[in-house]
């Protein structure tokens, strides 16, 4: 099994994203490619290759949910783990975005020193199943 090292990471809000592409890279030691928008990681994601894609669930344009089934219906990522990143986490919330098939929720704000082992422990999981 290989390590994951590929982090698709979909978000537009600017601050967000320098906080968490610092975080996966610095303190993962992953290979981060951000998008700005679900259109974007649609041009991006198959020639980027990902091992998980992390997702924000509210986007101008295309959100995260819809993003997602995008981005399954590309054969190359239908098997790559999706995990939603959102404030929206109360427990209806969640239920309802891992019935969409996200493989889990990482909760906003989150912690920049933590998102990593988050991330890796995600991953582990969606591989042993």
């Amino acid at each position: 099994m290989s390590a994951l090292q590929r982090v698709l990471y979909v978000e537009d809000e600017p601050s967000i994203q320098a906080v968490a592409q610092l975080a996966l890279e610095a303190v993962g030691g992953f290979t981060v490619k951000v998008c700005s928008s679900g259109e974007a990681a649609l041009e991006e994601a198959v020639g980027f290759g990902p091992d998980i894609i992390l997702l924000d669930v509210m986007m101008p344009g295309m959100d995260g949910p819809q993003t997602m089934r995008a981005l399954r219906e590309i054969s190359e990522l239908d098997d790559i783990p999706i995990v939603f990143m959102t404030a929206k986490v109360q427990p209806a919330e969640i239920e309802s975005y891992l019935r969409m098939g996200v493989a889990d929720v990482i909760a906003k704000p989150f912690d920049p020193m933590t998102l990593s082992d988050k991330v890796r422990e995600i991953w582990q999981r969606c591989r042993a199943d």
